[in-house]
């Protein structure tokens, strides 16, 4: 099972990072040691000092697909999710800075709290699903999915180009705009329209 994150998907979370837009998407991989399931507590690491939540949309790719066309893609995921893709900010600024690939920030163990699924066909509109984060109680990221650089379709299209999609790989879909750091004893609840599908605790 794969988990690949696109990067820079929403216009005002590349601007709030100083990142330019990007013209094709842009992805990476998380091993499968980073997903923390049935809310579970995230435990603050002891190799950073700066921990960002990033909410997201999560795709679950249905059936396998390679070189997928984008008016079929649709078919290719089934049921859409909501997690966190916890970035070491401190690591992620040195190796950007040193022009050292940054999976070390995003990829290590447990970075990766993910939700309960909702099935497709809950949704009126693929391409108008709301979703936000919740830190202690207060709102701190609003999204929807309509406001993606690129659309679902258009990421499995791209990635499929390059990478063979396999049932159950999980694509997260790229975080709007709030990004920000997260301390022990915070609770994080996320949320897609009224329906809260994750919920944990920092430790």
């Amino acid at each position: 099972m794969k988990i690949i994150c696109i990067g820079r998907n929403y216009v005002d979370h590349a601007k709030e990072l100083n990142n330019p837009l990007p013209e094709k998407p842009v992805f990476f991989f998380k091993p499968e040691t980073s997903l923390v399931r049935r809310n579970r507590p995230f435990f603050y690491p002891d190799f950073s000092e700066e921990i960002h939540y990033e909410t997201e949309l999560v795709l679950k790719i249905s059936k396998l697909g390679k070189n997928i066309q984008e008016k079929f893609a649709a078919t290719y995921y089934d049921e859409i999710g909501i997690g966190i893709d916890f970035t070491a900010r401190d690591i992620q600024r040195d190796c950007k800075k040193k022009g050292l690939p940054w999976e070390i920030a995003k990829a290590f163990d447990n970075s990766s709290p993910i939700g309960i699924f909702i099935p497709v066909t809950e949704f009126k509109d693929t391409k108008n699903i709301n979703f936000h984060l919740q830190l202690n109680d207060k709102v701190v990221q609003n999204g929807n999915s309509g406001d993606m650089i690129f659309s679902f379709e258009a990421i499995i299209a791209y990635v499929s180009r390059f990478i063979t999609l396999k049932n159950g790989d999980l694509i997260y879909t790229g975080t709007p705009a709030g990004v920000g750091p997260v301390k022990i004893g915070d609770k994080l609840e996320a949320y897609i329209e009224d329906k809260k599908l994750l919920s944990f605790f920092i430790k």
